[in-house]
């Protein structure tokens, strides 16, 4: 081996290592394993960005943006409505459910495919009465599943295609996927909706219930002798955090305000809406001189006769004075709020793995000071904690419970890359746009997939199409694409390709030709196709893809055989995630909804896992033979 083939397989560890260890983002890892080569002299610097222009990278940006545009124009909504049945029992609503999944994650990004879907399948276990898990699992895996049948359902597909042309092949077309990727999709579809679901482990049902909000909520009231009159709310919910607790509301001469303001001053005769946990209660009112209403209540008028009428009046009084200066900003701000919360909700939300707010808690973006909105639980895993709510930094695949006015929380929700797990409105879709996105996204598949145009340019143009009649407008397009995918794939092309210029691709094949598959090619197919899978599972899939693509062709050219049939067995093997919840981004966004943990994924994942392998191999040597 040459000092660059050892140096190159140094940082291909490291960086395999990076992803596998989790701690740093992806595209992170990618752009460091990127600058490692360049200062090593393993990728020329002239060349070290070029795969930012690369056309699979341009092409999974375009998806991103288009599939946005069928999101918004209810195409999606209307195929659910149109295909999921009204009737019959779990196994049909389960088929039907992940059948529309499979059908459209083939053409839009699979990950849009599950958000859409994951509030339908949250409403269909309720109706049916089982765990969420057991339609969310099998969603999930129908998502992934459909993704491999067409060039552009995953990015894996469109790495492959690009490799393949560089090797010098031509790229892959729309459908050369689809006769081992709709075998494999269909083989796993029929064991998911058929058998599967019934091993999926049963958990805690997920639903605004099962966070037992009441247990916690309690009304304090802000006495005369006690600590917290004449101070702001935000110094009162200062000693409260000491506490354990927080203030999610107040209620000032019988006008409830869901998120106060943190200026207001407290007055006596103020209840503040506390949630806290039971053990931690009687601290967190005895920490600011905070009487139960309860008790307050309890030796009201009935027992304390005029005096306590008499305090409820100058309470009332202070409430309605108008004159202080210091008030009168405070009471606008409350004022606007309290019309604003007029309709309180409770809500579920689900953490998007591609949100912003990833690693940030209630604190940094200030969720009561900007947004008007309370964070009431957080469920990680399924298991619930209300310990420092809002200074706890959210994970991918978190639940949220959270209150507020119904408008606030849907544009929050929006805005953030959240899910609502609630019923929530369907968009009535507009005819005459969506028959236009519809007949755009149809021509523009099928340029690329008759050959008239490169995908890149035929989706690219569907774009523009897309932002000049208004499907996506131009200042949500850039939020539609997935950036961290985006840098990852440029940062990866480069050292991709210097795997092959090194010779270590072939040092590596040679290396698992000459030990496991010993010539056979036959078995050196199934063996990649395994290892990619294996890599999928705890790695982000098109960086399993750009990794084992020069594997495969230099593989295939030590064998003397053809390239595509190896090309193809990564293209399956990278899109086949299902045995943990890190390995792709909608088992990640179940993780949560379903109530699962970590290892219960293999028990559904691994029957899948030796499926797409018996039938893999034997449909790969058929359609592309050796």
């Amino acid at each position: 081996m040459t000092q660059d083939q050892i140096t190159l397989l140094l940082v291909g560890g490291a960086t395999v290592g990076l992803f596998l260890w989790g701690r740093w983002r992806h595209d992170l890892v990618a752009l460091a394993s990127l600058l490692g080569c360049v200062l090593l002299g393993l990728v020329p610097p002239d060349g070290a960005f070029a795969g930012f222009g690369h056309p699979a990278v341009i092409t999974v940006a375009c998806v991103l943006v288009l599939s946005r545009g069928l999101q918004a124009t209810g195409v999606v909504d209307a195929l659910a409505q149109r295909f999921l049945p009204s009737q019959g029992g779990p196994t049909l609503a389960i088929a039907s459910l992940t059948g529309v999944g499979l059908l459209l994650s083939a053409f839009i990004n699979n990950v849009g495919a599950m958000a859409l879907l994951l509030p339908i399948a949250v409403q269909l276990a309720a109706r049916h009465g089982l765990p969420p898990g057991k339609i969310l699992m099998p969603l999930s895996f129908g998502t992934i599943l459909g993704g491999m049948t067409t060039l552009i359902g995953t990015p894996p597909n469109l790495i492959v295609s690009a490799f393949r042309a560089e090797s010098g092949g031509e790229s892959f077309g729309m459908f050369d996927f689809t006769p081992v990727g709709l075998m494999v999709a269909a083989a796993g579809f029929l064991f998911v909706a058929l058998l599967g679901w019934r091993i999926v482990p049963a958990r805690e049902q997920r639903d605004a219930s099962s966070f037992d909000t009441g247990t916690y909520l309690t009304e304090a009231r802000v006495t005369g002798d006690g600590k917290a009159a004449g101070k702001t709310l935000r110094e009162v919910e200062d000693k409260l955090e000491e506490a354990d607790a927080q203030v999610i509301g107040l209620v000032r001469n019988e006008l409830r305000v869901t998120a106060p303001s943190p200026r207001r001053l407290l007055r006596e005769g103020d209840i503040l809406v506390i949630e806290a946990d039971p053990e931690s209660l009687a601290a967190a009112l005895s920490s600011v001189g905070l009487k139960l209403e309860e008790a307050v209540e309890a030796s009201g008028p009935e027992d304390g006769g005029e005096e306590a009428q008499e305090e409820q009046a100058s309470a009332n009084q202070a409430v309605g004075n108008r004159t202080t200066d210091e008030d009168s900003p405070e009471k606008s701000d409350d004022r606007r709020t309290a019309r604003r919360d007029a309709e309180v909700a409770l809500q579920e939300f689900v953490v998007m793995p591609s949100s912003a707010l990833v690693g940030r808690s209630a604190s940094d973006i200030q969720l009561r000071t900007i947004h008007g909105l309370n964070l009431l639980a957080i469920s990680r895993q399924g298991r619930r904690s209300i310990k420092r709510l809002r200074s706890t930094p959210l994970k991918a695949g978190d639940v949220l419970l959270m209150q507020g006015a119904p408008d606030a929380l849907a544009g929050f929700a929006a805005d953030s890359g959240f899910v609502p797990l609630a019923r929530r409105a369907i968009r009535i879709p507009d005819k005459t746009r969506l028959a236009t996105a519809t007949a755009i996204m149809g021509i523009a598949i099928a340029g690329a997939a008759f050959g008239l145009m490169p995908a890149a340019i035929a989706f690219t143009a569907a774009v523009v199409a897309f932002m000049a009649l208004g499907i996506v407008p131009a200042r949500r397009v850039y939020e539609a694409i997935d950036w961290p995918v985006i840098v990852l794939l440029g940062a990866l092309i480069p050292v991709a390709t210097a795997m092959a210029t090194t010779g270590t691709a072939d040092v590596l094949a040679q290396g698992m030709l000459e030990t496991v598959a010993q010539g056979r090619p036959v078995l050196a197919l199934a063996i990649l196709l395994v290892a990619a899978m294996t890599l999928s599972d705890f790695m982000n899939n098109a960086a399993t893809a750009a990794v084992m693509c020069p594997i495969a062709i230099s593989t295939a050219a030590q064998l003397g055989v053809s390239a595509d049939s190896f090309l193809m067995a990564v293209a399956i093997g990278a899109s086949c995630a299902f045995l943990t919840p890190i390995g792709h981004q909608n088992n990640t966004l179940i993780l949560g909804p379903g109530g699962f943990r970590f290892g219960d994924y293999w028990r559904l994942g691994l029957p899948m896992e030796l499926l797409v392998l018996a039938v893999g191999v034997p449909m790969l040597l058929w359609i592309w033979p050796l």
